[in-house]
């Protein structure tokens, strides 16, 4: 699941799954996604069922005394958000408020989905672009040092 398509927000906060994914999400038997942030950027992470219960069994098993990881454990299974869809229909997923406002993503606008192997991000149009031409985001946090426990995780 990789490329990058612009979709849209509706009045209710929810995005699509674009087409192009719900075959592959379909072929997989999932029937539900997790929304959570980003512990990097003000983006969202999405990930397909069986992929988050991999990533948050890893996480929940880390040493919660390490301020680094009880920080990174906050982050992604704090804010993180399970909805399950209908895999025949569209794939309505409800972006909660509290994540949306993290990412810089309001109702009824255009964002960035953009796949990435096994999980998906939406990003702001406007963030993305600024990433994709180089340009430092307020908010981005690229200073911290991962204890080892955190280097072999794929988030």
């Amino acid at each position: 699941m990789f490329g990058f398509t612009t979709i849209s927000i509706d009045a209710k906060g929810r995005l699509a799954i674009p087409a192009k994914y719900r075959d592959q999400l379909l072929s997989q038997n999932e029937d539900s996604i997790v929304v959570t942030r980003d512990p990097q950027y003000p983006a969202l992470k999405i990930y397909p069922g069986s992929i988050w219960n991999r990533i948050s069994n890893e996480l929940q098993s880390l040493q919660g005394l390490d301020p680094i990881v009880r920080n990174l454990q906050w982050t992604i299974l704090g804010n993180a958000s399970v909805s399950s869809f209908d895999p025949k229909g569209r794939m309505l997923i409800l972006l909660p408020l509290e994540l949306r406002e993290y990412a810089e993503i309001k109702k009824a606008e255009k964002v960035s989905f953009i796949g990435m192997g096994n999980k998906f991000e939406v990003w702001n149009d406007q963030n993305w672009e600024m990433r994709q031409t180089g340009g430092a985001l307020s908010t981005e946090i690229l200073e911290v040092v991962l204890p080892e426990s955190l280097k072999t995780i794929s988030f």
